[in-house]
């Protein structure tokens, strides 16, 4: 039997290649990061199961929720486990993350400020079954620790998402996936998310998302036409410049975090 062409077995060769100028095809599970823009630029159109997600943010939960919370939802709804949270700098906001589809009961948090202890709950988070998603702020974790969390995560087909700063971006890194998270400079209504690694070619520019969902943008909204209205009817003289002023400086106050139930998010403060 004669041996085949070279150009026939090239070119049967070259279908399973990837080509490096191309956006390459998941080769395992992914979860849709439920923002339209980003599946676009990501391999299989997702967050990668089984596989480390890097964030590197100057601020340690900046967008955080905002960027992934669809996901994990849609990871508690498919496997019924728990989101477990490993060092997070502050509690999560247990209305809005259940108005946005992922109910308090789901989450698990780990508290440790002991970068070891932090690594040890992770790692053991990741082998248990009955968890659907791990995030784990880890701003001191070296390669070769963040390597042994890779290959838990891939032995255990479980979501990874591992918060580190800004600095970490000029070291190696063995996450599948590598996203900087920040606030636009030119519009604080959008994230820029610029992907530093991923398989497939460089992302000149960066991806950008809304920094708030349409739900808390129309709160937001109703809250300063509400403050505008009781400006107005109490005759004060500077209601326009006050209006003006609040609107950019507005911090957004939880109320009594889960005794509301669900609707709680309704009931929003917003002070100057």
């Amino acid at each position: 039997m004669g041996l085949p062409f070279l150009n026939s077995f090239s070119a049967a060769a070259g279908r399973g290649v990837w080509h490096a100028d191309e956006l390459g095809l998941a080769d395992a599970e992914v979860v849709a990061t439920g923002h339209a823009a980003l599946d676009a630029e990501l391999p299989g159109g997702g967050w990668p199961v089984g596989a480390m997600t890097e964030l590197l943010q100057t601020a340690p939960e900046a967008h955080v929720w905002r960027l992934l919370l669809p996901a994990l939802a849609q990871a508690v709804q498919a496997r019924g486990g728990p989101v477990v949270l490993i060092g997070a700098p502050y509690e999560p906001c247990g209305p809005s993350l259940a108005a946005q589809g992922l109910p308090v009961e789901a989450l698990m948090w780990v508290r440790s400020d002991a970068p070891a202890s932090r690594l040890w709950a992770c790692e053991q988070a990741l082998r248990c079954a009955d968890v659907s998603a791990v995030l784990a702020w880890l701003p001191q974790a070296r390669v070769g620790e963040l390597r042994r969390l890779q290959l838990a995560a891939a032995q255990h087909d479980v979501l990874l998402f591992v918060c580190r700063p800004e600095s970490a971006a000029q070291g190696a890194s063995p996450a599948r996936l590598r996203l900087q998270v920040e606030s636009c400079g030119a519009d604080t209504s959008q994230i820029e998310l610029r992907i530093l690694k991923r398989r497939g070619p460089p992302l000149a520019a960066p991806v950008m998302l809304p920094a708030r969902n349409e739900r808390m943008a129309a709160l937001l909204a109703a809250a300063r036409v509400r403050r505008k209205l009781r400006l107005q009817q109490q005759g004060t003289a500077a209601a326009g410049e006050e209006t003006t002023s609040t609107a950019t400086t507005a911090t957004v106050v939880r109320i009594d975090a889960w005794k509301g139930g669900p609707s709680a998010l309704d009931r929003i403060a917003v002070v100057a």
